[in-house]
């Protein structure tokens, strides 16, 4: 692997698409800003605190592909090619790579004074493409973990009000599981010394990815142990809900009402 400017490339590329910060894009939209809002970290819960949960998950689901698009590239791009010195594919080390540029550009984004939201929802979108990936190949139960982190996320979500617990519980047993994973398939021991710095750098990588989305959520973390953490109600975010549904419905019922109303007075 000879061209070192192909990953230069997919660096600085994943790192751009992660500065781009969709909870601001969206509410520029409705011309408000959500750094303006309850925490006014432009991130899910945020969103979802202040905008509804559609908004919220929309947020999401943007984020989660700003680590999943780089995540893929870094992987299909560099799949296949090694080192001279090892057989290590560097495919299972572009995932992790443009991931971690990815995770950057959102804490970090050049476009916005390189303050940016947490990046939780950009590392599920890594993780997840790793998981994609072990799926395609039949091995299931790496998928299942990242599926059970985010199922037990919400239901700590959903008990507890606090968003920054759920979030370190979606990402940390899949950044274990992957790194489990690269040990098992790379066979790491004495025989197979020329692998082992390869498969250092992933394990640097994987654990750059958590510590930076940690150390975002440090104020959170304190807020937290101090009883003063924002809570995020699942259960009153769908209340909020029903009650713009049943608000929007009796809004339609009464200016069909003052329709049929004038129509008579016409008449």
């Amino acid at each position: 692997m000879n061209n070192w400017w192909v990953i230069v490339l997919l660096s600085i590329g994943s790192y751009l698409m992660g500065c781009f910060n969709n909870a601001i894009m969206i509410t520029k939209i409705k011309k408000t800003d959500i750094r303006k809002f309850g925490s006014g970290n432009p991130g899910t819960m945020n969103m979802s605190r202040n905008f509804g949960i559609k908004l919220g998950l929309l947020t999401l689901f943007l984020d989660m592909l700003k680590g999943l698009i780089p995540a893929l590239a870094g992987y299909f791009v560099l799949r296949g090619k090694t080192l001279p010195d090892a057989a290590f594919d560097l495919g299972d080390l572009g995932i992790f790579l443009c991931g971690f540029f990815a995770v950057v550009g959102h804490i970090y984004p050049v476009f916005y004074k390189f303050k940016g939201g947490k990046g939780i929802a950009t590392t599920i979108g890594v993780f997840m493409a790793w998981a994609i990936l072990m799926a395609v190949v039949g091995e299931w139960g790496w998928f299942f973990v990242e599926i059970m982190s985010l199922i037990a996320a919400v239901v700590v979500i959903y008990l507890t009000e606090y968003g920054a617990m759920g979030s370190i519980i979606a990402i940390t047993p899949p950044a274990i599981a992957s790194s489990i994973r690269l040990f098992i398939l790379y066979n790491i021991g004495p025989d197979t010394p020329k692998v082992i710095p390869y498969y250092i750098a992933a394990n640097v990588l994987i654990l750059a990815i958590c510590l930076i989305t940690w150390i975002a959520h440090r104020n959170n973390i304190e807020r937290m142990l101090a009883g003063e953490e924002h809570l995020t109600s699942i259960k009153e975010m769908f209340v909020k809900m029903r009650q713009k549904k049943a608000e929007k419905l009796e809004k339609a019922e009464n200016e069909k009402k003052n329709g049929n109303q004038n129509e008579e007075n016409r008449k």
